[in-house]
């Protein structure tokens, strides 16, 4: 044992990787123990970074291919906003959604038929868009989360391709062409939507804004207790008295009542939308940026899902091996940093230093248990 772990140490990738997982984990730690003020002064900083984000001196070196403007609000923000919402089931509640695409095209779809047909405001179909795909995550959740791994994640894959194939052949909302023509937003304030594509931006960070909020309310309160419980060990959980098919189905409506208003925003910016636009590789993309940022760790899946969205079109002047490398940078931060770059704290005890065996701390398979006394009190 001692000569493997001396074979280890005196490997370069796992020197690097500890060297990194120690950068990252160290921030982490400060973080935690910060001081109030010095956290609404980094809030206030990040505010004033995200409001000046879209100028031109920043986008000509984010993104000198593309328009940046846009570029933010899709790929950049539609991303972040639906990692925040799969992180709430995948890291937070632990299951494994493949289909969470579905609520993206239905809450697209929503905007689409009830603007195009109906003629009802923005505002009121936004409502109505969340609204929706919240009872779909109900409709969902209702005969599946009684599954567990493998099979769950076969099944909302099955979802995901129903919504979409069914959009496909339902000669009401379009069909194969899909719905063109959808309105934007009527103008605030003297905001035009239809000419600039900033207020998009703006109004999607406010989205995003509000959403995390929420997302870490729930995360501190009884109901994210339980989806921690239950994440760490689903029997343990209900054993300990946690009604663990009520609080999974809870997750499935909060993540589609976000995946939902994602697809509602987008479906107004581009007002044209088509089922080859929700296709699986988009699921398993946003996953993707869920685990690169750290499952269960808000900071880490928003850093994640920028990283996911915003490396193929900075490296877009490399025309053909731009996917390759945007693949090889993925594989190189994987390595660095298995566990996710900022994982959470109990995941990161779990998994260890650099994910290596021997050094799991013990006091951390204990975190379901005690997450799931705390939901029975």
């Amino acid at each position: 044992m001692n000569a493997n772990s001396n074979i280890r140490s005196g490997n370069p990738l796992t020197s690097l990787r500890r060297a990194v997982g120690g950068f990252s984990d160290g921030a982490r730690d400060w973080w935690a123990a910060a001081p109030r003020w010095t956290r609404w002064t980094i809030y206030g900083l990040l505010i004033a970074l995200v409001i000046v984000a879209p100028h031109p001196a920043i986008g000509s070196f984010m993104s000198p291919y593309s328009h940046w403007p846009s570029l933010l609000f899709s790929p950049i923000g539609t991303f972040v906003l639906l990692a925040v919402g799969l992180n709430v089931v995948v890291g937070q509640a632990g299951l494994l959604d493949l289909g969470f695409v579905a609520f993206y095209a239905i809450g697209a779809y929503t905007m689409a038929v009830f603007a195009t047909k109906f003629g009802w405001n923005f505002w009121g179909i936004l409502v109505i868009a969340i609204f929706m795909t919240a009872v779909s995550g109900i409709v969902l959740g209702s005969p599946t989360l009684r599954l567990r791994g493998d099979y769950l994640a076969i099944v909302t894959l099955g979802f995901g391709e129903i919504v979409r194939i069914t959009a496909q052949n339902t000669d009401y909302i379009g069909g194969a062409r899909g719905i063109t023509n959808i309105p934007h937003p009527p103008t605030i304030f003297g905001v035009d939507f239809a000419l600039d594509p900033l207020p998009y931006y703006y109004l999607l960070v406010a989205a995003i804004v509000l959403v995390v909020i929420f997302a870490k309310r729930l995360e501190r309160s009884r109901v994210g207790r339980a989806w921690e419980a239950i994440r760490e060990d689903e029997d343990a959980a209900e054993l300990m008295g946690v009604p663990t098919f009520r609080f999974k189905l809870l997750a499935f409506f909060v993540g589609a009542m976000i995946g939902g208003l994602t697809g509602a925003l987008w479906a107004s910016k581009v007002i044209a939308i088509q089922h080859n636009n929700f296709p699986f590789i988009l699921s398993a993309t946003i996953l993707a940026a869920v685990v690169l940022g750290g499952s269960g760790n808000l900071p880490g899946v928003i850093i994640g899902a920028f990283l996911i969205a915003w490396l193929p079109e900075r490296f877009r002047g490399f025309q053909d091996y731009r996917i390759l490398i945007f693949g090889g940078a993925l594989v190189l931060m994987m390595a660095l940093r298995p566990e996710g770059l900022l994982p959470a704290r109990r995941r990161r005890a779990v998994s260890g230093n650099g994910g290596e065996s021997g050094d799991t701390d013990p006091g951390a398979t204990e975190a379901g248990g005690q997450a799931a006394e705390e939901v029975a009190k």
